[in-house]
């Protein structure tokens, strides 16, 4: 035997040797899950997905994992809760500005029926699309039945996850597609503008007729279906999104918040201004609201319609904050101007799972305590300032903080009188 080929056969056996270890080592999937996943695919043959496509989706495969790495991800929550200032000036920056600008004159050239068609102006969907997947560049790296099916299982939000993986199915039995297209996030979101698969089934557009709807690969029906979508959300062409105000010193923090619409003439009433001092240029009639992320001593914005309507999309703040920014940023020449960071406590999830469960116990709300800004943790935190009469403005600072380590069931958050120290006598 020559040495070419005892180097062949070497090889060989070290990978066959390879793979046999790895096959001893992977872990096994147990009873309890093979059974959970029969009955997952015998739940959705009965949803109307066909026994065919179920076989395509998941062949022989168990798709179990000790630790998936999707569940992981959906069950991370960052250490310190980032500033909506941080946020916008990481997200929004001069080479990102450029870029959207150059993508967005491209798509002026050859996309322009669609801004008239559905009335979503072009440089709002560039910026989704900058946002979303970088272009294109990152529109996800998981196969959806697998992220999926190990979502669904034992999940946070299992029932969420499940509804998706059905209608990820539902795509591969309409259009006969295989395994290997379905990819996208962690969380199921797919194309370049990363719909969920719901979102897909309820909105997506097949633009250039050629009988499938491809939101991966063809641009065309990516863009369209993403304009249909903010179209069916009620998007108004000729309405701002809104912009950065000035608010008066004496400017009363209970009116904040999304809920709280006012007309423009309204609020200029109140004295608030534009971010650069002037006359407040909205029309008089127009309903908005002031919100103010990262509380009284950070940007102040007013928001209007269409900014609710991304929100839809995405129900972060920042997130629309971004979108509405980028989009002015990419049909104007302005020049890039970072927002300014002023020096601030910046909480921490535990600083939140602090006054969640401190607001349970003595406002007798019922908020879960995650570690998460969200709407109804910011209403108590309100509540909370106004017992503690600091500004109402939903903000976890440090002041309330230390209002609540020092809080006095007896007193509340006044403190208790000292006695008085008796002079000493002579």
């Amino acid at each position: 035997m020559g040495k070419i080929m005892r180097i062949r056969l070497f090889l060989i056996t070290v990978w066959m040797l390879a793979a046999v270890n790895a096959m001893a080592n992977e872990p096994q999937a147990p009873a309890s899950w093979l059974e959970w996943l029969t009955e997952l695919k015998q739940e959705m043959i009965a949803r109307g997905i066909s026994p065919k496509t179920i076989r395509k989706a998941y062949g022989d495969q168990t798709y179990y994992h000790v630790y998936p790495e999707v569940v992981k991800q959906d069950e991370n929550q960052v250490e310190f809760i980032l500033t909506s200032q941080n946020y916008l000036n990481r997200m929004i920056n001069p080479d990102r500005i450029t870029k959207s600008r150059q993508h967005y004159h491209r798509l002026q050239q050859k996309y322009s029926d669609l801004e008239t068609e559905y009335q979503v102006p072009l440089n709002y969907l560039t910026a989704f699309w900058a946002l979303e997947t970088n272009f294109g560049q990152n529109k996800g790296k998981y196969h959806l039945i697998d992220g999926l099916t190990n979502l669904s299982h034992n999940n946070r939000r299992s029932a969420f996850f499940k509804n998706e993986l059905y209608n990820v199915l539902k795509i591969m039995e309409k259009y006969d597609l295989d395994n290997d297209k379905m990819m996208g996030s962690w969380a199921g979101a797919m194309g370049h503008f990363q719909f969920m698969p719901s979102t897909y089934n309820a909105y997506a557009v097949d633009y250039d007729g050629d009988g499938v709807i491809d939101i991966w690969d063809n641009f065309g029906d990516a863009l369209a279906s993403a304009a249909n979508y903010l179209h069916s959300l009620g998007w108004k062409q000729d309405e701002p999104w809104g912009g950065q105000v000035r608010l008066p010193w004496s400017f009363d923090y209970r009116l904040v918040g999304r809920d709280k619409s006012k007309t423009v003439a309204e609020w200029r009433k109140i004295g608030v201004l534009n971010v650069d001092g002037n006359r407040l240029a909205y029309p008089d009639d127009l309903k908005g609201a002031i919100i103010i992320p990262d509380g009284h001593k950070g940007a102040a914005y007013i928001v209007f319609g269409n900014f609710r309507r991304i929100m839809i999309w995405n129900r972060s703040e920042n997130y629309a904050l971004t979108i509405g920014i980028l989009a002015d940023y990419i049909a104007d020449d302005e020049s890039y101007r970072p927002i300014a960071v002023k020096r601030q406590y910046i909480p921490t999830n535990q600083d939140v799972r602090k006054i969640q469960a401190f607001a349970n116990k003595i406002l007798h709300t019922d908020l879960k305590e995650d570690g998460i800004l969200g709407p109804k943790t910011k209403a108590a935190i309100k509540r909370l300032q106004a017992k503690a009469r600091l500004h109402q403005d939903g903000y976890p600072d440090y002041r309330l903080l230390s209002k609540i380590n020092n809080y006095n069931p007896q007193n509340g958050f006044k403190i208790p009188v000292q006695p008085r120290k008796k002079t000493p006598e002579i």
